[in-house]
């Protein structure tokens, strides 16, 4: 498991004091409330960022960083990844699971045959999909409900899946 989740993206700055727009990638939006710093991705470096302040703005939060004093330091960063360390992300209820700990897993049927790799989850209204990619080079999508995923391991990294009529054709 990654020791990072991603809580959100930069996607340009705000006013000129050095704020950024964030996209956020978690479902509390208000947990940038609570955020005292962050780790911006750059390059594969993970660099820290300590929040000063947070807005919101049709929505979106804006974070002023103490790293950050001109839109200059904000666009250097567009599109950049934020993180917290694992220890620091909202707590999960039961069944269900952060993003990036099912990307990479190992999806097989209920009757055992290796389906392929799960490689994104899209986020709809309804139910998350998972997108599968076969070891035939094709992309399946698997809606995220009981009657498909049965199981999920992340110790094993495998998630079991029930191919219902229709799904695969």
């Amino acid at each position: 498991m990654t020791p990072y989740i991603r809580i959100g993206v930069i996607s340009s700055s705000h006013g000129v004091k050095g704020d950024a727009k964030i996209y956020p990638t978690t479902d509390d939006i208000h947990r940038f409330d609570r955020l005292k710093y962050c780790f911006l991705e750059n390059k594969g470096e993970m660099i820290r960022l300590d929040v000063t302040r947070v807005k919101y703005v049709k929505g979106m939060p804006v974070v002023g960083f103490a790293q950050f004093a001109s839109i200059d330091d904000v666009m250097r960063f567009k599109n950049a990844d934020l993180y917290v360390p694992r220890e620091e992300a909202d707590p999960l209820d039961e069944d269900e699971y952060y993003i990036a700990d099912l990307i990479g897993m190992q999806v097989v049927t209920d009757q055992g045959q290796v389906l392929g790799t799960l490689i994104d989850v899209m986020e709809t209204g309804s139910n998350d999909v998972y997108i599968v990619k076969t070891e035939d080079d094709r992309e399946v999508l698997l809606p995220a409900i009981r009657d498909c995923v049965q199981d999920i391991d992340t110790d094993q990294n495998v998630m079991t899946v029930h191919i219902m009529p229709g799904l695969i054709d």
